[in-house]
This record gives C-alpha cells, structure tokens and sequence, in this order.
C-alpha cells in the first residue's frame, strides 16, 4: 500500500499536481483492492477535471499504470490489485454501472434478447459481469475487439 501511495505521489509531483494519496485495503466493488485516493481539496477544479478525464479516461489511465507498474518483476501471489480514486469518481460510477447492469438485465429478461453495454472500459466490463454473476437465468460475455469490445447480457437458453 505504502508503494502504492509514494508511486502515485510521485507521478501527481512530476505531472505538476502536487496531492497526497491516502492508501487503505477495501472491498467496494466485489474485489479487494488497495484504494489510493487522490486528496481534491489541494487540487483545483480544473485539474480535479483534467486528472478524470472525459468519461473517467485519465482515471482509468493512471488506474492502469499503476496497477501495470507496480505489480511488474511482482511474483504472482505478491500481485495487488490498485483502485485510483478522486473526488468520488469511482464510487459515483459503479452506482451508475449497478443502475444500467439492472435495467440491462431487466430489458433482457422481458425481451428474451440479447442486450448489449457499449462504452465501458475492460474493468467497467470485468465489474458489471461480476454484479450479474448472482443472475442465474443470465449470462454475460465480451464480443468484439478493443476499442469497440462490447458486453452482452442475454438469458440462459433451456
């Protein structure tokens, strides 16, 4: 965790946003992970606006070079699973993720139809197959290639 939060400082300090990182263990989401959340009062609304990114972008960016970086030359079960933080992006977008899983599988259970998730980023994709696992009569898979890699919803066949 302590790496985790000096890397991140470090980055934020070379990109010219100087913040602290607090790092703390949670499980939000379905999967333990270490948060490293990005201290907003000391940034401002630009660079809160910058560092997310249209659609979370940046967030995602750096969630993935840290989670690259960190865990590179790392033995597997030495492997840590790093969630970037700011100003509750993350949070707010796994409500929004529930809500659209939910209405996606509602749509697809009264249709009988495939239903297809556009837009989301692979951990967005990973998130929203892990919310339905609980559906028994659904299934979920990725079809397509990146960009343009989409997640489907559809009911069991009998």
């Amino acid at each position: 965790m302590q790496r985790g939060q000096q890397w991140l400082e470090t980055l934020l300090r070379l990109s010219g946003l100087s913040s602290d990182v607090t790092a703390e263990m949670n499980a939000n989401f379905a999967e333990e992970s270490c948060w490293l959340t990005i201290n907003e009062a000391t940034l401002l609304p630009e660079q809160i606006q910058i560092l997310t990114g249209a659609g979370g972008s940046v967030l995602d960016s750096i969630q993935y070079l840290t989670n690259a970086i960190l865990n590179l030359s790392q033995e597997r079960e030495q492997q840590q699973a790093f969630t970037v933080e700011l100003a509750g992006y993350r949070l707010r977008r796994y409500a929004e993720l529930k809500a659209l899983a939910e209405q996606a599988a509602t749509d697809a259970r009264e249709s009988g139809e495939e239903f297809e998730l556009k837009s989301l980023s692979s951990a967005e994709r990973r998130q929203v197959h892990t919310m339905l696992k609980e559906y028994g009569d659904l299934e979920t898979f990725s079809r397509g290639q990146e960009p343009d890699r989409r997640l489907v919803i559809r009911p069991l066949q009998s």
